[in-house]
């Protein structure tokens, strides 16, 4: 059943999945706008391209012939992708479910208004002077983030009418793609957030992960947990959600949907098709199959026919300080003296201030207070620097 997979987007999700793939006997061509990506370390080939060029796309498609195309990343001319199931390529996990998720007014709209799931209160803008008026309807605090980026970035907090030109300005420098526009979410006043690893298969049942707890900044994810400490009712109302929105979209292969748990209940926040980087923590041994796996598995056909959890576990980024090229790490004598424990550096070419670099991983029985673990590998990523020559 060898097959040959077009990975789109190549940085450490992508590496751990084509590490996946090659286990199951596939044949992976990682595809990045820059030579070096993580997942070209460990591919059977590679192309440099900007994956937003349509032209540039479809001469890639047109070379290597694949029979499955996987996104990794939102900035991809996505509409090509139904041009590409016509052709007979099975794009993951499906060219609506792609187009859809890569822009967050396309989403966030099935999800309130097509299926009638409780979001945060939200509203769109084109230009700055739109969301001042957009921010006074929403009302302060609001979180203002680009229609297309990924892990937080272009994602800002406004407190004050002062903060409105910065978040716009915020969002145009890093939101991915060539839409302008952002959405202006009212402030969720949660609890906790959560990431429920969803998996839909071509031929059995949706099957979830235990939830996956974590913690932000800057819009982007510092710590993850697994199992999450949220009730049981509050799991059963994020799978109701999850199974719906995912249903609409169709196809298989692994989602990461996001939640905020509040007080009232739980709030959909996001969904993105494809291993999600909260999900890291899978690495640590958390389930019977990775975040990886799971996916790998579920868009090549291989039947699941459960995940179970098999002990706590935790991940903490090492991210980052300074920019420069070939990055090293010092350190890791120290972080590994821990037990039950594992550390995964991504091998990026350059480094720039918070860019993740690297993740530590700690865990330990059921049963065990999944904090202590959090504690663990918030500390072995404190031991480790990211240093350049």
């Amino acid at each position: 059943m060898l097959k040959k997979i077009l990975l789109l987007g190549s940085g450490e999700l992508g590496k751990e999945f084509a590490i996946a793939a090659q286990r199951l006997g596939q044949n992976v061509v990682a595809v990045d706008s820059y030579e070096g990506a993580p997942a070209m370390q460990v591919a059977d080939a590679f192309e440099v391209i900007n994956m937003l060029d349509g032209e540039a796309l479809d001469a890639v498609v047109a070379r290597h012939q694949p029979d499955l195309i996987v996104p990794e990343i939102e900035a991809i001319r996505t509409e090509r992708f139904y041009d590409y199931e016509k052709q007979g390529i099975q794009v993951v996990p499906s060219a609506k479910a792609a187009n859809f998720t890569m822009d967050r007014r396309a989403i966030r709209d099935l999800a309130a208004k097509d299926l009638g799931i409780r979001t945060a209160n939200y509203l769109y803008a084109k230009s700055l002077e739109e969301m001042y008026a957009v921010v006074e309807k929403v009302g302060m605090p609001c979180v203002v983030k680009p229609l297309m980026s990924s892990s937080g970035k272009g994602q800002s907090v406004i407190k004050c009418y002062e903060d409105i030109e910065k978040a716009w300005n915020i969002a145009g420098s890093k939101g991915r793609g060539d839409s302008g526009d952002v959405i202006v979410e009212a402030f969720v006043k949660f609890t906790s957030e959560i990431t429920l690893l969803t998996v839909t298969q071509k031929n059995g049942a949706t099957l979830f992960c235990p939830p996956i707890g974590h913690v932000q900044e800057r819009g982007d994810y510092q710590q993850s947990w697994q199992p999450a400490v949220i009730s049981d009712k509050d799991v059963k109302a994020a799978q109701e959600m999850a199974a719906k929105v995912t249903s609409e979209l169709g196809g298989a292969g692994l989602w990461g949907v996001e939640f905020f748990i509040c007080e009232d209940g739980v709030v959909f926040s996001e969904l993105s098709p494809r291993p999600h980087d909260t999900g890291m923590v899978t690495l640590a041994g958390t389930q019977n199959f990775s975040e990886f796996e799971l996916h790998c598995r579920a868009v090549l056909g291989l039947p699941i026919s459960e995940i179970t959890l098999e002990r706590v576990g935790a991940s903490a980024v090492i991210l980052a300080t300074t920019e420069g090229v070939n990055p090293y790490f010092e350190g890791l004598e120290k972080a590994a003296i821990y037990s039950k424990s594992d550390i995964r550096l991504f091998g990026k070419p350059t480094s720039r201030e918070f860019r993740r670099m690297g993740v530590c991983l700690a865990y330990n029985t059921i049963g065990t207070n999944v904090f202590t673990c959090v504690d663990q590998a918030k500390e072995m990523a404190a031991l480790i620097k990211v240093k350049n020559k």
